[in-house]
């Protein structure tokens, strides 16, 4: 799948495998292992952005992938994503969706919504936002079948 077909169909939650479509070089290599890790990998989709236009620059749109948390003794200290335009030359795939009775644990700025956790159930949802405090956070269950909601408020990116 392109980077578009991701930004246009997948829901947010969805685990997404991406890759550039060069085999994997052997361990010894570390250098070239490195780099293909890099352009290979699997994430969780926690944002989408739509395009934006100014007077001085144009962005595309595109969408983020959290790809974990790193820390030790339950505190987290790094949490790594990365942004993808729909313009990238990369692979996707959808490799699982949130199942249906799931719940999404949500916030907003500037009309986007970002995925803080993704839940098994309402109860687990509630007991992780007690412990992680968000402003204005909101839960959303997951229907059957999910629909994709894009930013609405510049309609599709070209």
């Amino acid at each position: 799948m392109s980077a578009q077909l991701i930004y246009d169909t997948a829901p947010l939650g969805s685990l997404i495998r991406y890759s550039n479509g060069e085999p994997r070089p052997p361990q010894r290599f570390t250098r070239k292992l490195k780099a293909w890790n890099h352009d290979n990998g699997i994430g969780r989709l926690v944002e989408r952005t739509a395009q934006e236009v100014r007077s001085t620059r144009q962005s595309p749109a595109g969408f983020c992938l959290h790809l974990g948390n790193y820390g030790s003794q339950g505190i987290i200290a790094v949490v790594v994503r990365r942004h993808y335009s729909v313009e990238s030359t990369l692979h996707f795939e959808i490799v699982e969706m949130p199942k249906p009775g799931m719940v999404r644990v949500l916030t907003s700025s500037v009309a986007r919504d970002e995925l803080r956790f993704l839940a098994p159930d309402i109860a687990s949802a509630q007991d992780w936002l007690a412990r992680n405090r968000y402003t204005d956070a909101r839960f959303e269950i997951v229907d059957d079948p999910d629909p994709v909601m894009p930013p609405a408020y510049l309609g599709r990116a070209a």
